[in-house]
Parts: structure tokens; sequence; C-alpha cells
């Protein structure tokens, strides 16, 4: 058996990969039936093809019977979680942590800017040749909530500071404390949302965050307040926010949605103030480079037998 490596970047445009393996080319192809690049079984290292639909990142999984490794080349792996008994016991899965900050911090950052400052409304007027001059309020002296605060997070908040926002406040799922203050457990969510101008999603989905912005978690954000979504679209109860957006009590600018994509004729496309970008947050020209690092360091610690990075769990292992 060999020990083959499928990548969804062909291997002759990574610069610096260990000797040792035998790479194999594989992105599932336009229409996601692209033939298997050798037999799944001799697979130990699969890098998820990246801007695929589910069903394919996970098809080669059930064959590959002596797989070690799954990297994503995204920060959530919610996809690949949602099949892991299609997985072999004892693979480690492991994340793109340290690709998409910058990109995603931006966007957040981005919407936020656009959503507060009436971007949409400008690109309308200037599509019909109209001068529209009107107040908006600004970022600046605006109290953030930024709930999810692991490296995305992280990184918004530092494109914040800029900003002279009066507050940021962060909430993960437990309580810890970093260089730049206390972050709060989700617990303490009920008494932060009334005091957020803007709320910032960047926490992975889960079974504890599924559905976590529902009826309760919008009723507690104050009026006029922004909610913004560069996470998973299923962490917002879309029906719920649609019922607050109807009121013109909130705004939200979401980089993803629950459907996605959202078909056509969706009551969320003609909601008053919400703005939709189509899950940008990763695919920038930051992407590639940061994830070739990335495959080249992860497959130098496989090969060396070396601790891998970013291991959000074994299969088989409780818990799993």
């Amino acid at each position: 058996m060999t020990s083959d490596v499928w990548l969804p970047i062909p291997p002759q445009d990574i610069e610096g990969l260990p000797d040792g393996l035998n790479y194999l080319f594989w992105d599932g192809g336009e229409d996601g039936n692209q033939a298997f690049p050798g037999d799944p079984a001799d697979c130990v290292v699969y890098v998820v093809p990246y801007m695929k639909r589910q069903s394919v990142k996970v098809r080669p999984l059930e064959p590959m019977r002596n797989l070690q490794v799954v990297q994503t080349l995204t920060a959530g792996v919610d996809d690949v979680t949602a099949r892991l008994s299609s997985i072999v016991p004892g693979v480690r899965l492991c994340n793109a942590r340290g690709v998409h900050e910058a990109s995603t911090a931006e966007l957040a950052l981005a919407l936020t800017l656009a959503a507060l400052r009436g971007i949409p409304k400008f690109v309308l007027a200037q599509q019909q040749g109209q001068w529209q001059s009107e107040f908006h309020p600004a970022l600046a002296d605006k109290s953030v909530l930024i709930v999810g605060y692991g490296s995305i997070g992280s990184a918004i908040e530092d494109r914040l500071v800029p900003f002279e926002v009066a507050r940021v406040a962060r909430v993960a799922r437990s309580e810890r404390t970093t260089a730049r203050g206390l972050v709060h457990p989700l617990t303490e969510l009920p008494a932060l949302l009334p005091e957020a101008d803007v709320v910032i999603l960047s926490t992975p989905l889960t079974e504890s965050t599924m559905g976590l912005v529902d009826a309760e978690f919008l009723a507690r954000m104050k009026d006029g307040a922004l909610l913004v979504n560069v996470a998973r679209g299923p962490i917002v109860d879309t029906k719920a926010l649609l019922t607050e957006l109807e009121t013109g009590r909130l705004s939200a600018a979401l980089d993803v949605t629950d459907p996605e994509p959202l078909p056509p004729g969706h009551p969320l496309w003609q909601a008053p103030g919400v703005l939709i970008s189509p899950h940008v947050g990763g695919p920038t020209s930051a992407f590639l480079p940061r994830a070739k690092r990335l495959l080249v360091d992860q497959l130098h610690r496989f090969v060396n037998r070396e601790p891998l990075r970013n291991v959000i769990l074994t299969t088989g292992s409780t818990g799993a």
C-alpha cells in the first residue's frame, strides 16, 4: 500500500512538500463527480476540497479505510463532523486555524461599516443616478459584542481597535482572560446583549450554538442594533430574524444564511435593513498562500511524527 495524500491544490503548485508521500490532486471537479485520483484505501491524509458542497467533501471518506488525518481548509469543520460515522476510528480531524482570520475579519468589519454607513443605499442611488445624502451612524463610539472569541474573533477585535469603538465585549464557550481583557462565558450573553450596538457572530457551529440567535436572543438586543454573521447560517433562527427585520427594530449584515445558498424568492432577500454577501469570508487572495503554508507545515509534522496543528478531535475517541 502506498501512502497517498489527496490535495485539492495541484501538488506541483505547493513548494516545500516533504518527501516520502505520494501526492495526488483531487478537488471534486466542477460537478462534484470527479473520478478519484487513486484507491481511497491508500489515502493516509485527506485534505478536504475547499468551497465544495458537503456531499462532495465527504464522498471519499467511507472507502478511506487506512486514513490517518483529515485536514479541512475551513475554520469550521461541521460538514465533516456531521459524517463522522463514515470515518474509521483513530483519524485526527484538523481545521484551518491561521488561514482565514485575516479575510474573515476584514469582511466582518466591511459588512459592519457598510451596514452602518448605508453603503447599499448609496449603490442603489448611484445606479439610478441620484444624489441622496443621508445621516448614518458611525462605528466610532459604538459598543461591540463579539460572540465567538477564537482566532477569528480576536482578529476582528484587532481591526476594530483603530475605529475608536467605545467598548468591545467578548463571549466564548468558557470564561478566560486575554491580553485585551475578560472573555465572558456564553451564559452571560443575556446580560451583555442589551448593551451592544453591534453584535458580531464568529462562533463555530456546534450543538450548543445551533439556533443560538433565536427570538429570545434577538429580543434582548437593543433597538437599532446591528447583527453581523460571519460564522454559520444555522446559528441564527432565520424566521425569528425576519420578524425583527420586518419591524425595523434591528438590522443585519449576513455573509452566511440558513438556508444556504439562499434560494431565489426567499423573504430574506427583500427584508428591510439586511445586507447579504454570498459566504465570501474566506475566499480572497489571502487564502491560497496561507493554505499552502498550513499544508506544508502539517505534512512535515505528519512525516516526522510530530504533533499536528489544529486537531479538533480524533474519531472513535470519547465525545467524537
